[in-house]
Order: structure tokens, then sequence, then C-alpha cells
């Protein structure tokens, strides 16, 4: 355990570690300005933007979408620096061997973002999309997509699914915290269920086929949480007999 701080000290710390977060923001926000360009260029020539014909209905359109992309890119990459910052202010109330677990938290939350993104992008988003302007096509429809719609709708889709994918680290987390515990979450399984079908519905178009692609991940990704909070809830237990017997021994 480290040093034991006042209250004017955690302050004062926590004041320390939001500055560096606002001050990083800022660098990423003005890398943000100058990568969104490209990023928007790539993103209108990927095959499911080239089969469409992106128009501008408002002349502040273009500038918005930059903007956003903007904003996007400098949160994206200040995320790791937040739970870095989280890390290094919860650490020093930590023994040695949880602040080595914990930072291995961080990697991992990245990983799955990144799985959350693309699972969204390459798979979910082009299926929605197709099957869109199918229907569209059966009813003869001649479909105007605006810039500043589609890139909502592709914010919309892609990025609640990389939040979607944290919910293993927080489970884990809150595991080894003793707040939750696999049997816990076996029994308000239905509840949850019925929580990720609202989430579903929310972030997808009003049609069965994408509502499902949505929901199914989502109860995997439960099932997963589950797992891991087993997995993580037996090694906690563990940890503690151990200390218990060597206490004991100790005696």
């Amino acid at each position: 355990m480290g040093k034991k701080m006042t209250v004017q000290d955690h302050i004062a710390e926590l004041r320390r570690r939001l500055i560096y977060i606002i001050s990083f923001f800022i660098v990423t926000l003005v890398g943000g300005f100058f990568l969104a360009e490209p990023i928007i260029i790539y993103l209108q020539q990927t095959d499911t933007a080239a089969q469409l014909e992106l128009n501008t209905f408002r002349v502040t359109d273009p500038l918005k979408v930059y903007f956003q992309i903007t904003f996007i890119i400098a949160c994206v990459l200040t995320a790791p620096f937040i739970l870095y910052q989280l890390w290094a202010f919860v650490s020093p109330g930590l023994y040695e061997k949880e602040r080595k677990i914990t930072l291995t938290y961080i990697p991992i939350s990245i990983l799955l973002f990144l799985s959350g993104i693309s699972f969204s992008y390459f798979i979910l988003f082009p299926f929605i999309v197709d099957f869109m302007f199918h229907i569209g096509n059966q009813m003869e429809l001649n479909a105007v997509i605006g810039i500043n719609e589609y890139f909502e709708f592709l914010f919309q889709i892609t990025l609640p699914f990389g939040l979607l994918f944290q919910l293993p680290v927080v489970i884990l987390f809150l595991t080894r915290l003793g707040i939750i515990t696999p049997s816990f979450l076996k029994k308000i399984r239905k509840y949850a269920y019925f929580a990720l079908l609202i989430i579903a519905a929310l972030i997808t178009p009003p049609d069965v086929l994408s509502h499902i692609m949505v929901t199914v991940p989502l109860f995997l990704l439960y099932e997963v949480s589950i797992w891991i909070s087993n997995f993580a809830y037996r090694k906690v237990n563990q940890v503690e007999q151990d200390d218990e017997i060597n206490r004991v021994h100790k005696i």
C-alpha cells in the first residue's frame, strides 16, 4: 500500500490528473483537426459509401462533419490516457499485485473497444445499409443521402458497440472489488437480456434482422462476462484463502 493521503492531498491529486486529461485532450483535438480530412476521405471511399451519392443539404454540413470527426478522434485518443490517469489516481491505495492487475485492464479495454468498432463497422453497418437500400429499391424509391445524415448514422451504429464491448472489463473490475458475483449475474440474466434488447433497439433501425444482428452478440458478450466474472471470483477467493492460511501459520 502507498502512503496515507489526506483529503486535501486527494483533491490536489485529482485536480492535477484532470489538468493532465484536459491538456492531453486539447492536444489530440488539434491533432484530430489534421487527421479528420484523410479519415473522411477514407470513409467515403469504402465499399459501403462508394455505392452512395452523398450530398449536402446545408452549407454548414461539411464543416459539421469535419468537426464531428475531429471531436471523435480526440475522444478516442484521449480515452486510454483517461484510463491511465484513473489508474494512477487510485493506484497509491492498492497493493503492488493489485496495481499490476488493474494496469492490464487498459490494453484489454482498448482491444475490446477496437473489436466492437470493427465488428459494427465491417459487418453490421454494411449489412444494415444494404438491407435498407434493398427495401428502397423494392419500393422503387430514389435515395438521396446527405453526408451529415450518413456519418451520424455511421456513428450511431459503431460508437455504441465500442462502449458496449467494455462490458467484460467492467464485470471483471466489479467482481474483483467484490461488488458483484457470478451468481448475481446469473440471477439477473433475464433482466440484463431485456436491457440489452432495449439498447439494441435504440442503436439499430426498426427492422427485425438488424435488431437480431445486434442483440445476439450482446447476449454472447453478457455470457462471456459471466464466465470472466466466475474466473475472477475464484481467483479472489483463492487469494483470500491463501492469505488466511498464511495468517494462521504466522500465529
